[in-house]
């Protein structure tokens, strides 16, 4: 009950938050002018109009769901610590795992409902343009269900940083620079050692793993159209197929878990 206590005030906190709502409307956003742009490439292909649609927005939401889950979470603790209320918070009977459990919970569910919305009205554009013959949810369902540990991930990154900062302002220009990394410049790293490697070692050998240890990259592969086409490309192939799915599933469900444990672990040493 306590959990769920904490999760309750901080949903309320979340939805007096003009970048939650700022960020729903532009999931929102994105996502229709995406499916509406790739819906008349889809008729003119002749393949599903819906898996088009999601193929776009896969490339959105790898920028735009940890963008949002850090936005939620970056002054979960910092924010606590300059208000004044978190030793309210610990004088509760609750640990402070239950105290940052009740917090993901909270932002959890307002990630998942962003990202519900931005995914539905896509696919009511696309049924609306179309109709429901010969149109498959089932990729529109994937990327909703891996999207949601991609944020968590994010969540849990965004409460490390915030209980390391301590001080909001600090913690907000930190949460930028961990997704430049992580989500941008990671990539663009890689690209720039392929390019240099030129097939060689790195190619072949530690390329693969390297894209396997970034939930970004895990999550786009999985939702690409054909993931055996992708692993060719990218040298995936080495690990061979099933092996390939299996450590993106991995990678995309270990990471929720432990960036919340490290989150918890710095959140122990924090003071009010």
């Amino acid at each position: 009950m306590g959990i769920l206590a904490i999760a309750q005030l901080e949903f309320l906190v979340a939805r007096r938050n003009m970048w939650v709502a700022t960020s729903v409307f532009m999931m929102a956003l994105f996502s229709l002018v995406l499916t509406f742009a790739g819906g008349a490439t889809a008729g003119n292909l002749g393949v599903d109009p819906l898996s088009v649609a999601v193929t776009s927005i896969t490339t959105l939401s790898v920028y735009l769901v940890p963008l949002i889950a850090l936005l939620l979470s970056f002054d979960a603790i910092a924010g606590e610590i300059e208000r004044g209320t978190l030793a309210l918070s610990l004088a509760y009977p609750l640990s402070r795992g239950e105290i940052l459990l009740g917090k993901f919970l909270a932002h959890f569910v307002v990630l998942a409902f962003a990202i519900a919305v931005g995914l539905a009205l896509s696919a009511l554009l696309v049924v609306s343009q179309h109709g429901l013959a010969d149109i498959s949810f089932a990729p529109l369902l994937r990327l909703y269900v891996t999207a949601l540990p991609l944020g968590a991930t994010f969540l849990g990154i965004g409460y490390l940083v915030s209980s390391l900062a301590r001080q909001p302002g600090v913690a907000s220009g930190l949460v930028i620079i961990v997704w430049l990394v992580l989500v941008v410049l990671y990539d663009l790293g890689l690209l720039g050692a392929l390019v240099a490697d030129n097939g060689g070692y790195f190619t072949t050998t530690i390329f693969p793993f390297l894209l396997l240890a970034n939930p970004a990259d895990a999550f786009r592969l999985l939702n690409m159209p054909d993931v055996s086409v992708v692993a060719l490309a990218s040298g995936l192939n080495a690990l061979g197929s099933e092996t390939d799915k299996t450590g993106l599933l991995i990678s995309l469900l270990g990471w929720p878990v432990l960036a919340l444990f490290l989150a918890w672990i710095s959140f122990r040493r924090v003071e009010p």
